[in-house]
């Protein structure tokens, strides 16, 4: 139901903007205020998104857990996608989310409300907590009585423990 409404009310608010702002500044600079924050967030968006992935490769690279650096890339990347919807709201929300203190209270509305788990890749693969281990492999099944007439005679019996 929220996620309804909001798709309801975000357009709403942006027609409500377009109107206002364009009957106080005109057809043609309000279209050029929408292509100029347009340009000017994918600017950002791709500056502040090239920062962003090369502090989570370092903190990678150090063996530190990224989640909030990946956070951080992930509401950059949907302030991305505000900043290039046409309209003045989605502009303000896109901009506001480029702003690092604005993301850093987004991440701490957002902490304990999402349970991350990390899995720790060893030697033998994954290691889950807790000491569980993910264990690849292959396997043909060869139960008595699906034999084909293509399956060679010269197998071994299966024997089961």
């Amino acid at each position: 139901m929220r996620l309804f409404l909001v798709l309801v009310a975000v357009p709403i608010i942006e027609i409500a903007l377009f109107i206002e702002i364009g009957g106080w500044l005109g057809t043609w600079p309000t279209i050029a205020i929408v292509i100029l924050t347009a340009l000017a967030g994918s600017i950002l968006l791709r500056q502040q998104g090239l920062v962003a992935m090369r502090n989570v490769q370092a903190r990678l690279a150090a063996g530190e857990n990224p989640g909030r650096l990946l956070a951080d890339g992930a509401m950059i990347l949907v302030a991305g996608v505000f900043l290039l919807t046409p309209g003045f709201f989605t502009d303000a929300v896109g901009f506001a989310l480029l702003l690092p203190p604005v993301r850093a209270a987004v991440w701490r509305f957002l902490e304990n409300r999402i349970n991350v788990v990390s899995v720790q890749t060893g030697a033998h693969g994954p290691r889950r907590p807790g000491g569980a281990h993910t264990v690849d492999g292959v396997y043909e099944d060869v139960t008595p009585g699906d034999a084909s007439e293509d399956a060679p005679d010269d197998l071994p019996p299966l024997r089961r423990p």
